[in-house]
């Protein structure tokens, strides 16, 4: 989806992801081997609700779903320069008793071939199971993959059972991108909002927003 961010909207959001990459720290902040992210985005600003409360975003996950479903993770992810290609994997394989999981990234940054862009290789969603079953280096291009190159505020959607991981960001400049995932509404949150998020951000929440994130919801002590 192009143009998902106005350019004024899209630059303060891209101000307030670096303020937060400079300040964050862990365990919510991690380095990666090629990328680094921050799964607390929503404690340093309410910029970032615009994101997962994006209203196509969201009608998507009706059609998607067919049934209530939340918010489980938002995270800021950085791919750092000059860095090698990404293995395809899955998010959730289509056969977990968690599937089906709806995956979302905003682009910060443009994402082009040189850049990294994330490489997809449609209908994979519906195969069974992963890439490392079935290719020896999950790294090396894949003859039906394709890239979601766009302009910065592209969202793109997919199945998180779809092959899919980053190209090599062969530049000397850092790609930027804020992703999330939706997930049914009976299965684990990966982030839980009620317990992380602090009470003054908690408050700022809207009936949707709540709601999304599972904010009133009675935890699930385990048994």
């Amino acid at each position: 989806m192009p143009g998902s961010f106005s350019s004024q909207r899209l630059h303060a959001l891209a101000d307030a992801y670096d303020q937060v990459m400079a300040a964050a720290y862990a365990p919510d902040f991690k380095v990666g081997s090629t990328t680094t992210r921050t799964s607390d985005l929503l404690s340093f600003g309410a910029i970032f609700d615009e994101v997962f409360l994006y209203k196509p975003l969201v009608e998507t996950c009706s059609h998607f779903f067919r049934q209530d479903f939340k918010l489980s993770s938002l995270l800021g992810r950085t791919l750092r320069p000059e860095t090698p290609a990404q293995g395809l994997h899955t998010d959730l394989p289509r056969t977990s008793e968690d599937a089906p999981l709806l995956g979302f990234i905003l682009m910060i940054d443009p994402f082009r071939e040189e850049n990294g862009a994330t490489r997809f290789v449609p209908g994979s969603h519906q195969w069974p199971g992963v890439p490392a079953e079935s290719m020896e280096d999950t790294r090396a291009p894949h003859p039906g993959e394709t890239l979601s190159c766009g302009e910065a505020g592209t969202m793109v959607l997919f199945d998180g059972a779809i092959w899919h991981g980053h190209a090599a960001n062969v530049t000397s400049r850092e790609r930027r991108s804020i992703q999330g995932y939706f997930i049914r509404r009976n299965v684990r949150q990966g982030f839980d909002f009620r317990s992380r998020l602090p009470d003054h951000v908690q408050e700022r929440m809207n009936p949707l927003a709540r709601h999304l994130l599972a904010l009133d919801e009675e935890r699930h002590q385990p048994t």
